[in-house]
């Protein structure tokens, strides 16, 4: 990732759950998957993203981990297993990283859990760091629109940028931030910034799977683009498998030993 941000070559990321979709996502040359807490929205119909357990995410990460053969794979740390508390966060991503042979681990936050990065990173851990529209704070801004449009925000969140650089993070995500402030976080760093609706003058970008595929179709933020519509394809498929079933048509005598 180094590499490609030094190239000026722009960094591919996407979410996955499972095996099945970690697998397609590799082959087709994704560069960085991500095992969002996102699953808890996707996969389990939640909310937010803080129900989530970390059994659950390591449960999602060891899946994904065994389909995946060239891809970098980072997986979310959950709420409440590192806010406030380092020793729980570094037992936290050694369990991820032990349990799912992930790469590195992926946490919100800037100043408050500087202690906690200093912890995991000094385990030799890798650390993706996530700053502007948090979602696991999500009670804290009581709503989910965008982040650092005033300027005490901006410079806090340029600030926590340059601490967690400093600190030893690997890259950060920045979300729903405004496209200026997200060029100038990128100008700033050496580190590449990967952005979800943090403008194009980033050094990557990043996506829920699901959101992309248009296999959820409830949310639909200035920045999400479909790639598909396969929650239609999916539905017209398994109303034509009902079909043939109450036509006789299948299973057919080929399909029949």
């Amino acid at each position: 990732m180094q590499e490609m941000k030094l190239k000026g070559e722009k960094i591919a990321m996407l979410t996955a759950y499972d095996f099945s979709f970690a697998t397609l996502l590799d082959e087709a040359g994704i560069e960085v998957i991500l095992v969002g807490d996102s699953a808890s929205n996707v996969m389990a119909g939640h909310k937010t993203t803080l129900p989530i357990t970390l059994n659950e995410m390591i449960y999602h990460a060891s899946s994904v981990c065994r389909g995946v053969d060239r891809a970098l794979v980072v997986v979310d740390l959950p709420f409440g297993t590192y806010q406030g508390n380092s020793k729980e966060a570094l037992n936290s991503a050694i369990r991820i990283m032990k349990e799912s042979a992930a790469d590195a681990v992926k946490m919100e936050g800037g100043r408050e859990v500087l202690e906690s990065v200093d912890r995991i990173l000094s385990a030799g851990i890798p650390i993706m760091g996530h700053l502007g529209l948090t979602p696991q704070s999500i009670h804290k801004f009581g709503t989910y629109v965008v982040r650092a449009t005033e300027q005490k925000e901006a410079d806090k969140l340029v600030e926590d940028a340059h601490l967690l650089e400093r600190a030893g993070v690997f890259a950060i995500v920045l979300e729903k931030i405004p496209a200026k402030l997200g060029a100038q976080v990128a100008k700033e760093l050496k580190i590449p910034i990967i952005g979800i609706g943090a403008g194009g003058q980033v050094d990557g970008q990043v996506l829920v799977l699901h959101d992309m595929l248009g296999i959820t179709t409830k949310f639909s933020p200035r920045f999400l683009r479909r790639y598909h519509n396969l929650s239609e394809e999916i539905k017209g498929s398994v109303s034509t498998y009902i079909s043939d079933i109450k036509s006789l048509d299948f299973p057919n005598e080929r399909e029949q030993y």
